[in-house]
């Protein structure tokens, strides 16, 4: 009414409320009455941006890459950007012109020179792997734009998206690439294959040295048991020669000992020889009839065998002898 509006902006929204070109209010978030005729309302949005981007560049083999990606960027200082572009809204809260696609289109513009001059020093290859390196690149030459400082912009980020070459190049590469990656499995096969066959021939050359090993362990076996065998044999030898030389000095011995034994015996008889012959000498020279008497067992058939004794002996001097039974028999009887 009578050219009085009332306007109302959110906290994400700087606002410059300028009457007869000068600013009588500013800030954040603002709602407030205003006279139409006099008065011209500027809105900076303050919120964060998200501009996406597509870039057709050749690389240095003359190959077209297409790179795909996003800025992220907020505006930091209101006035700075209010001096450049225009942000002025009419009644309804509607910018009257398009500036914020200008901001965006200068934005883009500084990102594709920065990626333009490092696609074109390098290959496709290259330019394919690199979409890091284009990253910082592009983030580089927006912080240190002097377009992007005067405005007063703030540059969050930068994403790439894809980096991508022609269908016809791409079906090129993927052809070398797939007969790089099979000539790598080939070689791949081959090396394991040589592995396989190195392995085995380390196994064949650790049995047969395991074999060699053992018939040399066993070869040590069998000569140290026939040392073994040997110093036995003559341990036992020397044994035997023990028990020869014990047995020929017991022998010995037991020879001295009977020799001892058989000339003690043989004096003992000599002694004892002597001794009877000395005590029979006496007797031997007696008449035994003498003897016979010293006996004193004198009975009358001892006589009577006397007597017939003498009578034998002087069976020459005798002519005849005539003898009674009854002496006969009372000689043959025992009394």
């Amino acid at each position: 009414m009578f050219g009085f509006r009332h306007i109302k902006f959110d906290s994400m929204t700087y606002t410059f409320h300028y009457k007869n070109g000068n600013i009588v209010k500013e800030g954040r978030g603002l709602s407030f009455f205003y006279f139409a005729p006099s008065s011209s309302i500027v809105a900076i949005p303050m919120g964060s941006n998200d501009l996406p981007f597509i870039f057709n560049e050749n690389t240095f083999d003359y190959q077209t890459v297409k790179i795909q990606g996003q800025i992220s960027y907020k505006i930091t200082d209101p006035r700075a950007i209010s001096d450049v572009l225009d942000f002025t809204v009419n009644e309804a809260g509607i910018y009257k012109k398009n500036d914020i696609e200008k901001l965006n289109q200068r934005i883009i513009n500084l990102a594709q020179t920065s990626t333009s001059s490092f696609i074109h020093d390098i290959n496709l290859k290259e330019a394919i792997r690199s979409a890091k390196k284009i990253e910082e690149n592009i983030l580089e030459g927006l912080m240190v734009s002097e377009a992007v400082l005067s405005m007063g912009i703030e540059i969050l980020g930068v994403n790439i998206l894809a980096v991508q070459t022609t269908p016809e190049m791409a079906r090129a590469l993927e052809t070398e690439t797939r007969e790089k990656l099979q000539q790598q499995a080939d070689e791949a096969i081959y090396e394991r294959r040589n592995f396989a066959v190195e392995q085995e021939r380390k196994i064949k050359e650790s049995e047969l040295n395991t074999e060699i090993a053992v018939e040399e362990k066993q070869k040590q076996i069998a000569v140290k048991r026939m040392e073994t065998e040997v110093q036995q044999e003559e341990n036992n030898k020397i044994l035997r020669e023990m028990k020869v030389s014990a047995d020929i000095a017991v022998e010995n011995q037991r020879k001295q000992l009977i020799e001892q034994k058989t000339e003690n015996d043989r004096k003992e008889a000599e002694t004892q020889g002597y001794v009877l012959e000395t005590s029979l000498k006496p007797y031997r020279e007696m008449d035994w009839k003498i003897l016979n008497a010293l006996n004193g067992n004198q009975d009358s058939r001892s006589n009577i065998a006397l007597a017939f004794r003498e009578l034998a002996e002087n069976a020459g001097k005798i002519g005849n002898l005539n003898i009674s039974p009854n002496l006969l028999e009372t000689l043959l009887t025992e009394k």
